[in-house]
């Protein structure tokens, strides 16, 4: 994923993190700066409210856009 062509309309897309070794997470962009991408992991299953929760600076080259999931596709 490229920072520089990140639009604010990106913020609160999901994205899945492929790290080289280790587990893939599933997230939400909140932020980013010219290095990382901030993205909430965690958040107990309130994705509502996940701005409210600490993310994690994430490298860019580690994630991609994903579909959101089928509960939040069905509350829109």
């Amino acid at each position: 994923m490229e920072i520089k062509k990140l639009q604010k309309l990106d913020v609160r897309r999901w994205v899945e993190y492929c790290p080289s070794a280790g587990p893939k997470e599933k997230g939400r962009i909140k932020s980013w700066n010219d290095i990382w991408i901030f993205v909430v992991y965690h958040c107990g299953g309130d994705w509502p409210n996940f701005q409210n929760y600490t993310a994690a600076a994430t490298n860019p080259e580690d994630l991609s856009f994903i579909c959101p999931p089928e509960t939040e596709r069905k509350a829109k």
